[in-house]
């Protein structure tokens, strides 16, 4: 059962260790969420692929010539081998480079080569594995699994608190990332609280009011807050916005800017966080 803020503790030390755990996390916190995979930037024109892997499981994510956005598993049903080797643009249906077999952008096996004779083997029953794929605010989002959590109320109450700041309407400037020695749930647990700032972030403390600093918690997700001081470097007074979203995505927003932080597990302990920024149009 959640509690509030005044019982709050620390995980069980168990949690952070063990191939086990790892493993189990793969499959019911990362294989069960909605995980940051890309930008709508990144997919705008029909044919546009990313390559992304998720909790183990190799996805191709298209813009097809519909318009709409799929996810499937990047994995020919017939030997496992790969249907698309990089990300890039112009990809009609989809081969396996293994044998050959085609997929449409439906996900539904089309030709088979030399599989004319074979028993019971009939085209129209295979398909590759589907996966959930929903936009928000220009961030693209997939789950592997059917029963996530509802999209709508992971984020739900975002937009509105941040209007009229459309986080759709940002550029994207660059990408950071690092590989860490420590295991995800570490990252996670610094970022969820502001205790440290005054002492490990003598710079990021002197934009915020300290003593105005807020924490929310709502079923999904959670926001620290706090107003900025005036400073140059800002493009505008307003509200430091610091979301958390169930299980590994952050939001960092700001007046003007965006960052996104996302903790991807490579170990029991070792994670990799990638922290892309975005800013408003500039003149």
């Amino acid at each position: 059962m959640p509690v509030g803020l005044e019982r709050a503790h620390a995980l069980d030390p168990k949690y952070y260790f063990g191939e086990e755990t790892f493993e189990l996390e793969r499959q019911r916190v990362f294989g069960a969420s909605w995980q940051l995979v890309a930008h709508r930037a990144e997919l705008v024109t029909a044919g546009d692929h990313l390559l992304v892997n998720i909790a183990g499981t190799p996805v191709v994510l298209l813009r097809a010539a519909d318009g709409n956005l799929r996810a499937f598993a990047n994995v020919c049903r017939h030997r496992a081998g790969p249907l698309v080797l990089s990300s890039g643009k112009g990809l009609g249906n989809l081969r396996c480079k293994y044998h050959g077999w085609l997929y449409n952008q439906e996900g539904q096996l089309v030709a088979a080569p030399e599989m004319q004779e074979a028993m019971d083997f009939r085209i129209g029953d295979i398909r590759l594995p589907r996966f959930q794929v929903r936009e928000w605010q220009g961030l693209v989002f997939v789950a592997l699994a059917d029963d996530v959590p509802d999209f709508g109320r992971v984020y739900a109450g975002i937009a509105e608190r941040i209007a009229p700041v459309e986080l759709g309407a940002m550029q994207f400037v660059r990408r950071d990332s690092w590989d860490i020695a420590c295991n995800w749930k570490v990252y996670v647990d610094n970022y969820l609280e502001g205790y440290h700032v005054p002492h490990v972030h003598p710079g990021l403390n002197r934009l915020l009011d300290y003593r105005s600093y807020r924490t929310e918690l709502e079923r999904w997700h959670s926001l620290q807050w706090s107003p900025l001081e005036s400073d140059a470097s800002l493009y505008g007074n307003g509200d430091a916005l610091y979301y958390w979203l169930w299980p590994n995505t952050m939001l960092n927003i700001l007046p003007g800017r965006m960052q996104t932080n996302t903790v991807i597990p490579l170990g029991v302990d070792r994670c990799r966080v990638l922290f892309d920024s975005y800013y408003a149009p500039d003149d």
